[in-house]
């Protein structure tokens, strides 16, 4: 297929005073006398006389050079660039009335970019250093979005809910029911509280809130708006499953009215919710193109088999699959950490642990409501916190590791630095072909910890937990910020890391698919959220699961096509037909 050719530029990676400009030295174009690679502040690369070669990004030492050929149908369609050899973004998705559109796709391929267009926050340039409106409607000509593109310029109203929610304390002081009141333009406020459970919230300052509450304030706030369109970025981060199909159902009410655009990379909650999905692909900082509007159940499964048929393109190497495996109960091998009951009070909160053990080789998934005890139970197991009573008795011999859930660092120290610090043998093959290419760690080597995002911070994470010498390994939330590719290799890696060295795995996350992936044994926590959790013991997973799901009320089937889990629509044939039977988890 015929190509072309676009140079970008990592602005932040870019540090022509801390190298020997082996890019502008070696470019066999500059050689011959033309100007194909300028560096001033930082390098400049002309896409006209670039022949391709690829020396320039070998020769950098910061990985800031990427040369990528595209297929010339898209040449010319540009619809947003951030500056000269900056990452630039191809079609937009189409909201429709009446449905939820879905966008789904890699971090870093453009679709919070997109939902800042459409929500008229930025004004796409077309690629170039500026476009007027008239140059965008001829663009746009033909096409479903030039009469949405017509009315934003016309002043529509637009209401987003932003990506990232942890913003929210800075430019915001004050209570949570005050922002709910100043957003609140249809006079719900008490209807919203309600559905999304905030009550015991919104007397609170903002900044006290948890995570799960922030994103929980922000949903509402963004529905409350009088808007004739609705962009919700990312709406299921920090909140438990039972929260997420209480976000669902709020979101699909206010489709029947408005026509509503979600990001997300939770596929369970996606594929419940979307009526229609555009694919976002490309290169992660380098290109993003959006795909055309698909049913949901097939974008889903084309995305997740990594060729879309429509385009003829290949989106992946490999497929996403998902591996049908029987539980491992009776081969599981020595305990390798028996605990007692045991119960912890902590700031009016109780929690109340049923016993068990875990085995070596054995991945346990911890799931339940928020704010019933998941994270004090594995501080717990950790040692970072002790029960009441001094039951838990700390084996000198057993070496834990620990990741948290939250995340945060003001470190100036290089992510190579800190896994090194962890584990000197971080840059051998091994660790580079089990845990570096698969998280994409190799391209963050030089970044400062602090300067990382949130989904970067947390593939970090992940790695250096794994990366330490223990015998047990507990992950608070490891999908966090991860986009399902990530998620999906985050999986695969904690799988493959407790079968090939035979090591003992607590997970606690509330991506029902990453649980269902990884898991040997399930322990489900019930109770009242913030005030009384209780835990199960290790439960097998079709007992776990049946127990978990019934509390939800939902049913699981898997895809005849990917075999991915589905949850079933709400009182659906299927869905009726298991509560009967009393089988929740997919049964064959």
């Amino acid at each position: 297929m015929e190509k072309f050719r676009i140079a970008v530029v990592d602005r932040d990676r870019c540090k022509p005073q801390k190298c020997s400009r082996e890019c502008e030295k070696y470019c066999p174009v500059v050689r011959s006398g033309a100007e194909a690679v300028v560096i001033e502040d930082k390098a400049v690369i002309s896409e006209e006389l670039c022949v391709g070669c690829g020396i320039c990004v070998k020769k950098c030492p910061f990985k800031a050079i990427s040369i990528v050929g595209l297929p010339h149908e898209l040449e010319g369609k540009e619809v947003h660039r951030y500056g000269k050899n900056g990452f630039v973004l191809y079609n937009l998705p189409i909201p429709r009335k009446g449905h939820v559109v879905g966008l789904l796709g890699p971090n870093g391929t453009g679709k919070t970019t997109a939902v800042k267009i459409l929500s008229g926050q930025i004004k796409p340039n077309l690629g170039k250093d500026e476009a007027d409106w008239e140059e965008i409607f001829e663009r746009f000509a033909g096409t479903e979005l030039l009469d949405y593109l017509k009315s934003l310029v016309d002043g529509i109203r637009t209401s987003v809910k932003p990506q990232y929610i942890e913003a929210i304390p800075r430019v915001y002081k004050g209570k949570a029911k005050d922002l709910l009141s100043k957003a609140d333009e249809i006079g719900k406020i008490d209807e919203m509280v309600e559905k999304l459970s905030l009550k015991n919230s919104i007397e609170r300052d903002v900044r006290h809130l948890s995570g799960g509450e922030l994103q929980r304030l922000a949903i509402a706030a963004c529905l409350l708006r009088d808007a004739d369109f609705y962009f919700l970025d990312e709406v299921t981060s920090y909140l438990d499953i039972y929260q997420r199909i209480s976000v669902a159902k709020v979101i699909r009410e206010k489709a029947e009215e408005k026509p509503v655009l979600i990001v997300e990379h939770d596929l369970a909650i996606l594929d419940m919710l979307a009526d229609y999905v555009h694919l976002s692909y490309g290169t992660p900082a380098v290109y993003g193109v959006i795909t055309n509007a698909k049913g949901v159940r097939v974008g889903i499964n084309q995305y997740l088999r990594g060729y879309l048929p429509d385009e003829n393109i290949r989106i992946r190497d490999k497929p996403i699959e998902f591996e049908v495996f029987q539980p491992r109960e009776g081969e599981l091998e020595r305990t390798v950490l028996e605990y007692p009951p045991f119960r912890k009070t902590l700031n009016g909160f109780t929690l109340e642990a049923a016993g068990g053990e875990i085995k070596q080789s054995e991945v346990l998934g911890i799931v339940g409501p928020n704010a019933t005890g998941k994270s004090t139970f594995v501080k717990i197991l950790a040692g970072v916190l002790e029960d009441d009573e001094g039951k838990i008795e700390r084996d000198e011999e057993l070496k834990t590791s620990y990741k948290p859930q939250y995340i945060k660092t003001e470190s100036d120290m290089t992510v190579a630095s800190f896994l090194t610090k962890i584990n000197p043998m971080v840059n051998t093959s091994y660790y580079k072909t089990e845990f570096l290419k698969p998280l994409r760690i190799e391209e963050l080597m030089d970044r400062n910890l602090k300067d990382l995002s949130g989904g970067e911070l947390q593939r970090v994470a992940i790695v250096a937990c794994l990366l330490r010498d223990a015998d047990l390994y507990l992950l608070d939330e490891p999908s966090a910020h991860l986009d399902v590719e990530q998620r999906t290799e985050t999986a695969r890696i904690i799988r493959r890391f407790a079968l090939n060295t035979k090591k003992s795995i607590f997970v606690v996350d509330h991506d029902i698919y990453l649980i269902d992936m990884i898991s040997d044994r399930l322990i489900v926590f019930e109770g009242e959220p913030g005030k009384k959790g209780i835990s199960s013991s290790p439960l097998s997973m079709r007992d776990g699961m049946n127990r978990f799901l019934s509390n939800l009320e939902i049913t699981f089937r898997r895809d005849e096509e990917t075999k991915r889990p589905r949850v079933n629509k709400i009182d659906s044939r299927l869905d009726r037909e298991q509560k009967s039977k009393g089988e929740f988890y997919y049964y064959f």
